[in-house]
């Protein structure tokens, strides 16, 4: 009877003191923040993690090549100016519709360290899904490679804002029409230094657009400090992503990887971007999903956190049912969402 009751009393004494925690926790947000300065120029402007990887970028038939965080910034800096150039001002629009490579990650940065709003679109989507989302967000820019050029041509008349289309790897269609400007020529001509906004925390980062199942797809505009919210998450979901919670001295050696599309939320804020903040190396993978891609590429690059989807999950348990005498892998945390697992 008296255990019984100590533990009542415990079990009183431990849900008063949630609710008091509860209620008295409030997010420690700065009045200013941007992701572009957490996620790359204070990585890329200190002399000791200036040359350390931020991207590891892959591709069928190509070797892999590492892009460091000084290379980052200055690739950059010379798309934002290029875009301040062609009018792009705070607040504004930039289109992003390309797959997962050192170029994407290029894209979201320039745009973000000069307060204009980065616009993730899809590869997948086809030209109504495309019109519908650049004329409600009033893009002007839109940058490009290959597969998505076509379908960008063929709704730009219908999108008057949408001034410009910048294509990357010289982007053009089958039928020879190219984009307005050449990403390579285009940032040749710009220089590699910028000095970044100061945006307030409370404004727009990135605008994603909902499914669109229940009618049209709706914008929903995410802030800079969306990405403060979102780290405690990260790195539970990712079981203290290679720190030690109980020794602050102790650094990362973590690498990230994950097929979800940079293009989503999921992709974006909790794989390139929270991996990004904590100045370490993602895998950026440039091709279709196999499961034996999944298990190579985690070999080859040392991957030790993953976020998978329950599909690609159930796929790659089904193609190698047995990993350990097939693959060396150093994992240590893998993260799922979306759908039920099992």
């Amino acid at each position: 009877m008296r255990r019984s009751q100590a533990r009542d009393k415990s079990s009183v004494r431990f849900s008063d003191l949630h609710d008091d925690l509860h209620q008295q926790f409030r997010w420690q947000v700065p009045d200013h923040f941007n992701i572009a300065q957490v996620c790359m120029r204070r990585w890329a402007e200190a002399p000791a993690s200036a040359s350390c990887t931020a991207l590891i970028a892959s591709a069928p038939e190509r070797p892999a090549r590492h892009h460091s965080y000084a290379e980052l910034m200055a690739q950059a800096n010379r798309l934002s100016n290029a875009l301040a150039a062609l009018g792009v001002q705070r607040g504004d629009r930039v289109a992003i519709v390309l797959p997962q490579r050192f170029e994407t990650a290029v894209a979201y940065m320039a745009v973000l360290q000069m307060g204009a709003v980065g616009m993730p679109l899809s590869q997948l989507f086809g030209p109504d899904a495309l019109e519908y989302r650049l004329h409600d967000s009033e893009a002007v820019v839109a940058i490009c490679d290959q597969p998505s050029l076509p379908a960008l041509l063929d709704v730009r008349e219908r999108c008057p804002l949408l001034r410009v289309v910048i294509g990357v790897d010289g982007a053009a269609s089958s039928s020879g029409q190219r984009a307005d400007l050449d990403w390579v020529a285009l940032l040749a001509q710009e220089p590699d230094d910028f000095s970044p906004v100061r945006t307030h925390s409370e404004e727009a980062a990135v605008l994603i657009y909902t499914s669109g199942t229940t009618g049209n797809p709706k914008g929903a505009l995410i802030p800079h400090r969306a990405l403060i919210g979102n780290l405690s998450g990260f790195v539970c979901s990712q079981n203290w992503f290679g720190f030690d919670p109980f020794d602050a001295s102790v650094s990362s050696a973590a690498v990230f990887w994950s097929p979800a599309d940079w293009a989503w939320t999921g992709g974006l804020m909790d794989a390139l971007l929270p991996t990004l903040y904590f100045g370490r190396p993602i895998v950026g993978h440039n091709g279709r999903f196999s499961p034996q891609l999944a298990f190579e590429l985690m070999q080859q690059h040392g991957v030790t956190h993953t976020f998978l989807f329950p599909t690609a999950l159930k796929a790659m348990m089904k193609a190698v049912p047995v990993v350990r005498p097939h693959y060396r892998l150093p994992l240590q945390a893998g993260m799922s969402a979306g759908e039920a697992v099992g």
